[in-house]
C-alpha cells in the first residue's frame, strides 16, 4: 500500500478527534459563560465536578479490573503449547498481536474504562441524591426503613452493583480470550482443556460474580416495595410471603456457590464450579420462580381480596401521601336538579362572576386586534391570571405577552433575525367576564406603547420581551439598531371596560342579527369590528409617546421602507441597556459563538463590539431547567407584571420514582389534554410516584434573571438538592407581595393529582379491589378527538365558603358512563388559608346528574337552542366555535356555562366574536345573548330573582282611574317603586352585581304586593 494511502486514515482520524474536541471545548466554555452570566456558576461547577468524579471512578475501576484480568492471563500463559492444528492457527494471531501487545492492552482496557466512565457520569444526579440524602420522616410499612433509603440510597447501590457486574463479566470475557489466544484454554486439544493457572483465574472471577449475585439477591428484597406483580403497586401477599423468603434463600445459596468457586483453587476440578453454577441456576428457577408462582396460583388467587387487602391499604396510603392527597376533602353533595323560587332568591347574591372569555378561543382575537404587526405573536392558548381593577377588586384576567415571532416575510435573513428583530413588546390583557357590544374581549391592557386600566393599577413597567417562548434561538443586542415598536400604526378601535356590552345591545338578540360583528370584519358595515392591525391611520408618529422605560429609544430607521419616522410606517429603535446575555468582550468570545452556532457572520458583522451581548436559552422553561436540572418544569409558564417588570412565572416540581408502595404514572401522559397536547415538558416514559410543587421560579423578560423560590420548604427531595447545590434556592419569605399575588396552583400537578384521584379517591381496600366506583376524566366535549377535558381556572364560591376564590377546577365521570361523578376544585390563591387544598363534591350514585358530554349533547338536542343556532349553522359565511364548558356549584346544584363564538369564514382577518351563552342546570338547558339572559331563560318558570317578571304596569294609564284619591296615590307610588326597582335590577344584572340585583328584586316584590293590595282596596 502506498505510504500516502497508509497515512490518510490516521490523519483523518486525528482531524475528526480534533474537531470533536474543539466543538466539545466550545460548548463547555460557552456553557460556563452562560451560567456565570445568569449567576448559577455553582450549578455548572458542582455538576461538572460530580461528572468528573464518577467518570474517573467508574473508568478507573473498569480499567483496573479488566486490565488486571488481561495482565494475569498473559503472565500465566503456558511457556510451551501442545502441537495441534488449533495452536498452529492461533500462532498467526499471536505473531500479529505480540509486537503491539501493549497498544492492544491499553486500547481495550482504556476504551472500556472510557465507556464506563461516560456512562457513569450520566448518573450524577443519582450520586448527588445519595450523598446528600435527607430523611422523609416516614417509614415504609414492610421493612420499617425511612423512605429516603428507597428514594436515594437504593438506586445508587443498584447502579454500583450494575457497574461491578459489567466489570467482572468483561474481565471474565477478556481472560478467556487471552488464555485461549496464548494456549491457557484449549477447545480442540485432547486431554486437559485448561491450564491450572487459567482454571484458578476463571474460578476466582466466577466466584466474584456469584458474590455480586448474592449481594443483588439481598438487595432485591428491598426492591419488592416497587413490585408490580400484585393487584396494586408495591409488595403483595406473594412478594412478602414467598418472594421475600426466596430472595433470602437464594442469597445463602449464592454465598455457598461462591465459596465452592473459590475452593476450586485447591480442588482443581472443573466439576466443582460447574456443579455450583448448576445449583445456582436451578435454585433461581425453583425457589425464585416456581415457588412464588405456586403460592400465587393456589393460595392467593382463590382468596385474593382477603389476602391482598392489607397490601392494597398500604398502596392507597402511600400513593395519596406521595402525590399530596392526604388532606384532600371529599364531601357528599346531594346536587339539586330543580329549584324553587325561594331557593333562587337565596342564591341571588352567590352567583359568581363567570369567566366567559375562553383563553383557547380568543387567542385569534388577540392576534388580530393586538398583533399590530405581522411579526408579533401570541400563544395558541392564553393564560388566566387575576389583577385588581380600579376599584380594588380582583378580576379574572386573560393575559399574554406580545412576543416577536421573527422578521417580516421577505426580510428574514441572519442579520434581521438575530440582530434587528430581537424582542417583543408589552403585555396584552382582557377582562375574563366582560365583552363589548360586538362580542369582543374588553381589553384592560393594549396597544404599543402599552396602556390601559391594568397598567394604571400596576404602574409603568418595562415592556420589552427579550426572553420568551417565541423568536430566534439567539439574538445579539447592542450591535445593529434594534426594531423596538411601530410608530403611529396602532389599533384605533380597542374595546375597553367602558365598552362592556349590555343585555340589550349585545349582537345576536335575534337569530338574524348574530352576524353584525362579523360583517364588519369583511369590510362592510361595522368598520370598528375589523382587524385593527390592518386599519389605516393618519396618526403622526411624532405625537406617539415613548414607551415606558425606553430611554434608549430612537425614532427613525424603518425596516419596512420609510425613512422619515412618521406616519403609520415609522418605527422606533432601541439600544439595550440591561445586563442580560453574555458579554462579547473580546474577539475570542465571538469566535466561540461563531463555532457554537456555525455562523461566520458573527465574526464578520462590524456592528458587533465589545459592548454587544448575545442572548440564548431564551425560553423561560428552558432557562429554569438549565439552572436547576433536578427540577421538572410546568408546561405553562405565564407572564405577570411584577414590580415594574414583566416576569415569567414558572412552576417547578421535585419528583421521584422511589417512594415505596406508591403507584407510578407516566408524567407526560398524565399532563396531556386539549390545552397542552404536544407541549409537555415531561419526557415520555418519565415514570414518577412522588411529586411536589417545591419551587416557584421567575424569569425576567428583559434581562433573563432567574430566581428560584423554595415553595414547599419541607419537601425532603428539595432539601436534598439544596444540600447538593447550596445557595441556589431563595427562601420563600423573599417572595414579594406583588409576586405572591400572581402565583397560582400549577396546571401539571393538578392534572397528575386528578389522574391519581380517578382511583385513589377510594380509601377502603375492599371497595378499591371491587373497582366499581373508579372514575375517568371526561373527554373535552367542545373539541374533536378523545383528549381529556382540561382543568379550568375560574373564580367561584365553593359550597360552605363565605367568599368566592380563584380556583382550578375539573370534573369526573364514572368509568364506562357519562353522568357526573364528582366536581374537583383547588384553591389557587396563595394568600388563602386553603391554598393547594383539594376539595371534591361527590355526587350521589342514586341521582343522575348530567356530565359534560351529556350536557353538550343536550345543548345540541334542545329545540330552543337549535332554533337560535340554525341560522348561524346554515350560513356559509360563518362558523360556530364552542368555548370552554365550565362547571361550577350553584344553588345546591351544578351549573354549566358555555360561551359560543361566531367567526366569519370569508376573511383572513376575521376573529371569533362571543355571540351566545348556553347554560344548563339539572336536566334543563337554555341559551341567551349573554349570561344573564341565558340564566333568565333557564329559570323562566320560576318567580325568583333571575326571572325578569312581567313588565311593570303603565303608570300613566293607571293614574287616570277614577278611584279614591288615597288609593290612587298608593297605586301610583307602588307603580313608581316597582318601575324603579325593576330598572335598578336590570342595571345590577348588567354590572354583574348580583347582591344589588337581589336587593332590587326584593323591592320589586314588595312594590307589587303593595300594588295588589291597593288595587284590591280600589275594587272594594
Amino acid at each position: 500500500m502506498p505510504r500516502r494511502s497508509r497515512l490518510l486514515a490516521p490523519v483523518a482520524a486525528v482531524v475528526v478527534v480534533i474537531i470533536a474536541g474543539l466543538l466539545l471545548s466550545v460548548n463547555f466554555v460557552t456553557d460556563y459563560k452562560w451560567f456565570s452570566a445568569v449567576g448559577f456558576t455553582s450549578v455548572f461547577v458542582t455538576e461538572l465536578q460530580t461528572r468528573v468524579l464518577l467518570f474517573l471512578g467508574a473508568g478507573l475501576v473498569m480499567t483496573l479490573i479488566v486490565g488486571a484480568s488481561m495482565y494475569f492471563a498473559y503472565r500465566t500463559r503456558p511457556l510451551s503449547r501442545p502441537v495441534s492444528l488449533e495452536q498452529q492457527g492461533l500462532d498467526r494471531y499471536r505473531m500479529t498481536i505480540d509486537p503491539h501487545r501493549k497498544l492492544f492492552f491499553w486500547g481495550i482496557a482504556g476504551g472500556l474504562g472510557l465507556l464506563a466512565g461516560a456512562s457513569a457520569s450520566s448518573d450524577w444526579n443519582i450520586y448527588l441524591q445519595f450523598a446528600n440524602s435527607t430523611p422523609f420522616g416516614v417509614n415504609d410499612p414492610e421493612f420499617g426503613m425511612d423512605v429516603s433509603f428507597f428514594a436515594f440510597t437504593y438506586p445508587f447501590v443498584r447502579v454500583v452493583l450494575g457497574y461491578l457486574f459489567a466489570a467482572v463479566v468483561l474481565a471474565f470475557i477478556a481472560a478467556v480470550v487471552v488464555h485461549y489466544l496464548y494456549g491457557g484454554v484449549r477447545l480442540q486439544t485432547q486431554g486437559q482443556r485448561a491450564t491450572p493457572a487459567a482454571r484458578v483465574h476463571l474460578s476466582v472471577l466466577l466466584g466474584v460474580f456469584v458474590l455480586l449475585q448474592a449481594a443483588s439477591y439481598w438487595l432485591d428484597q428491598y426492591g419488592l416495595v416497587f413490585s408490580d406483580s400484585g393487584y396494586t403497586f408495591g409488595a403483595s401477599y406473594t412478594d412478602v410471603n414467598a418472594v421475600l423468603y426466596a430472595k433470602i434463600i437464594l442469597t445463602l445459596i449464592a454465598l455457598v456457590c461462591a465459596v465452592l468457586f473459590f475452593a476450586n483453587i485447591y480442588f482443581k476440578n472443573a466439576m466443582v464450579p460447574m456443579v455450583s453454577l448448576g445449583l445456582l441456576v436451578l435454585s433461581a428457577v425453583l425457589v425464585g420462580g416456581v415457588y412464588p408462582a405456586i403460592v400465587q396460583q393456589f393460595t392467593v388467587k382463590p382468596n385474593e381480596q382477603r389476602l391482598e387487602s392489607p397490601y392494597i391499604t398500604r398502596n392507597i396510603e402511600a400513593t395519596r401521601d406521595a402525590y399530596g392527597l392526604v388532606d384532600a376533602e371529599v364531601d357528599s353533595y346531594d346536587a339539586q336538579t330543580e329549584l324553587t323560587a325561594s331557593q333562587l332568591a337565596e342564591e341571588a347574591a352567590t352567583i359568581p362572576s363567570v369567566r366567559l372569555v375562553d383563553p383557547a378561543v380568543v387567542s385569534q382575537t388577540f392576534q388580530q386586534m393586538q398583533q399590530v404587526r405581522g411579526f408579533y405573536q401570541f400563544p395558541e392558548v392564553l393564560d388566566v391570571d387575576r389583577y385588581e381593577n380600579e376599584d380594588g377588586q380582583l378580576v379574572d384576567t386573560i393575559i399574554a405577552a406580545r412576543e416577536l415571532d421573527g422578521p417580516p416575510e421577505g426580510q428574514d435573513n441572519w442579520l434581521t433575525r438575530h440582530l434587528v428583530y430581537t424582542h417583543g413588546f408589552g403585555i396584552v390583557a382582557a377582562a375574563g367576564n366582560k365583552i363589548d357590544r360586538q362580542g369582543r374581549p374588553v381589553f384592560t391592557e393594549y396597544n404599543i406603547p402599552p396602556t390601559g386600566e391594568l397598567s394604571d393599577v400596576t404602574g409603568e413597567y418595562e415592556p420589552r420581551i427579550y426572553y420568551g417562548m417565541e423568536g430566534a434561538d439567539y439574538v445579539i443586542v447592542n450591535a445593529e439598531p434594534e426594531y423596538d415598536f411601530p410608530l403611529g400604526g396602532g389599533p384605533e378601535d380597542v374595546p375597553t371596560t367602558e365598552d362592556a356590552g349590555t343585555p340589550e345591545d349585545v349582537p345576536g338578540a335575534d337569530a338574524e342579527g348574530g352576524q353584525e360583528g362579523q360583517e364588519g370584519q369583511d369590510g362592510n358595515e361595522a368598520d370598528d369590528a375589523r382587524a385593527p392591525a390592518d386599519a389605516d391611520t393618519d396618526t403622526d408618529a411624532q405625537d406617539t409617546p415613548d414607551a415606558p422605560g425606553a430611554d434608549g429609544t430612537e425614532a427613525g430607521q424603518n425596516g419596512e421602507g420609510a425613512q422619515d419616522g412618521t406616519g403609520d410606517t415609522g418605527q422606533a429603535t432601541n439600544r439595550y441597556d440591561g445586563e442580560g446575555g453574555v458579554l462579547l468582550s473580546s474577539y475570542f468570545d465571538r469566535i466561540l459563538y461563531a463555532l457554537k452556532y456555525s455562523e461566520p457572520d458573527i465574526l464578520l458583522n462590524n456592528a458587533i463590539t465589545d459592548q454587544s451581548r448575545i442572548m440564548y436559552e431564551r425560553d423561560p422553561a428552558d432557562r429554569v431547567k438549565k439552572v436547576a436540572p433536578f427540577l421538572t418544569v410546568d408546561s405553562r409558564p405565564y407572564p405577570a407584571i411584577v414590580d415594574g417588570r414583566v416576569q415569567w412565572i414558572v412552576d417547578a416540581y421535585t419528583t421521584s420514582n422511589g417512594y415505596p408502595y406508591s403507584t407510578r404514572i407516566d408524567l407526560a401522559q398524565a399532563t396531556e389534554d386539549t390545552f397542552s397536547d404536544g407541549i409537555s415538558n415531561a419526557l415520555p416514559g418519565n415514570q414518577v410516584n412522588y411529586i411536589r410543587n417545591s419551587v416557584k421560579a421567575t424569569v425576567d423578560a428583559y434581562d433573563g434573571t432567574v430566581k428560584l423560590y423554595g415553595w414547599d420548604e419541607d419537601d425532603p427531595v428539595l432539601q436534598t438538592w439544596s444540600k447538593a447545590f447550596p445557595g441556589i434556592i431563595t427562601e420563600k419569605d423573599e417572595i414579594s407581595e406583588e409576586l405572591n399575588s400572581h402565583l397560582r396552583y400549577p396546571d401539571d400537578i393538578f392534572k397528575v393529582q386528578r389522574e391519581i384521584l380517578k382511583r385513589y379517591h377510594i380509601t377502603d381496600a375492599d371497595a378499591f379491589y371491587g373497582g366499581q366506583d373508579f372514575w375517568n376524566v371526561p373527554e373535552d366535549p367542545t373539541k374533536k378527538g378523545d383528549s381529556p377535558e382540561p382543568p379550568y381556572r375560574q373564580t367561584l364560591k365553593y359550597p360552605g365558603d363565605e367568599e368566592a376564590t380563584f380556583s382550578l377546577t375539573s370534573t369526573f365521570v364514572p368509568r364506562g358512563r357519562e353522568n357526573l361523578a364528582a366536581f374537583l376544585a383547588v384553591d389557587s390563591n396563595p394568600k388563602s388559608d386553603n391554598y393547594g387544598k383539594l376539595r371534591m363534591l361527590r355526587l350521589p350514585q342514586d341521582t343522575v346528574i348530567m356530565g359534560p358530554g351529556q350536557v353538550q349533547a343536550q345543548f345540541g338536542a334542545d329545540d330552543a337552542i337549535r332554533d337560535e343556532l340554525l341560522p348561524l349553522q346554515q350560513s356559509e359565511q360563518s362558523r360556530i366555535i364552542h368555548g370552554n364548558l365550565l362547571t361550577l356549584p350553584f344553588a345546591d346544584g351544578l351549573l354549566y356555562v358555555e360561551p359560543l363564538y361566531v367567526q366569519s369564514e370569508g376573511s383572513q382577518t376575521a376573529y371569533p366574536l362571543l355571540q351566545k351563552v348556553m347554560v344548563g342546570f339539572g336536566e334543563k338547558v337554555a341559551i341567551g345573548n349573554n349570561l344573564q339572559e341565558a340564566l333568565n331563560n333557564l329559570f323562566e318558570e320560576g318567580d325568583g330573582p333571575l326571572e325578569t317578571g312581567e313588565a311593570a304596569p303603565d303608570a300613566e294609564a293607571d293614574a287616570g282611574r277614577d278611584d279614591d284619591a288615597t288609593t290612587g296615590g298608593d297605586v301610583a307610588q307602588a307603580l313608581a317603586d316597582a318601575q324603579k326597582a325593576y330598572e335598578d335590577g336590570q342595571e345590577a344584572l348588567r354590572d354583574g352585581d348580583f347582591a344589588a340585583y337581589g336587593e332590587a328584586n326584593d323591592r320589586l316584590a314588595d312594590a307589587l304586593e303593595r300594588l295588589e293590595n291597593a288595587a284590591g282596596e280600589g275594587d272594594d
